[in-house]
C-alpha cells in the first residue's frame, strides 16, 4: 500500500490519534510525553503510532500533513498539532473539547478504527511508570 494511503487510513479511521517517538505507554521524547499527558487527561481513548518503528511514515507525515514537528495529534481528520500546541490547548480546555467532539463525531459515524485504540487505563499506568523510570535515571 502506499504510504500517503496508509496515513490516510490511520487519520481517517481512528477519531484521535498521536503519530510520536515511541508509545504511549513509553514516549520516548519529552514533547510526546508531554502531548501523552494531555490526551490522557482529556479522559478519551486514543491510538498511537510510533514513528521510529514506521520510519516510511516519520518521512512522509510531515509532507501529508504540511506539518515538520512530531509528534502530531489529529482528530477527527484534522491535524490539531504538535506537542507544544496540545500542551496550550490542554492548559486552556480548548483539548478536551476537541478530543470528545472528535469521538462523539467518530461514534455517531461509527467509524471501524484500524488499529485498537489504547484502553485510557493501560496508558495512564503506562505513562506513570515510563515517568518514574526517567525520573529514577536522571537522579
Amino acid at each position: 500500500m502506499d504510504i500517503m494511503k496508509e496515513i490516510e487510513e490511520h487519520i481517517n479511521n481512528n477519531a484521535v490519534i498521536i503519530f510520536m517517538k515511541g508509545t504511549s505507554e513509553r514516549p520516548l521524547c519529552g514533547f510526546s510525553a508531554i502531548a501523552v499527558k494531555a490526551l490522557i487527561a482529556c479522559s478519551e481513548n486514543f491510538v498511537s503510532v510510533d514513528i521510529l518503528a514506521n520510519p516510511e511514515i516519520r518521512a512522509a507525515l510531515p509532507v501529508y500533513g504540511d506539518w515538520p514537528i512530531f509528534p502530531q495529534v489529529w482528530a477527527n481528520g484534522q491535524l490539531i498539532g504538535d506537542g507544544d500546541i496540545i500542551s496550550e490547548l490542554n492548559q486552556n480546555g480548548e483539548l478536551k473539547v476537541i478530543i470528545s467532539a472528535a469521538v462523539k463525531s467518530a461514534a455517531t459515524k461509527q467509524t471501524k478504527a484500524s488499529t485498537i485504540p489504547v484502553p485510557l487505563e493501560d496508558a495512564v499506568s503506562a505513562f506513570v511508570s515510563s515517568q518514574q523510570n526517567l525520573r529514577a535515571k536522571a537522579c
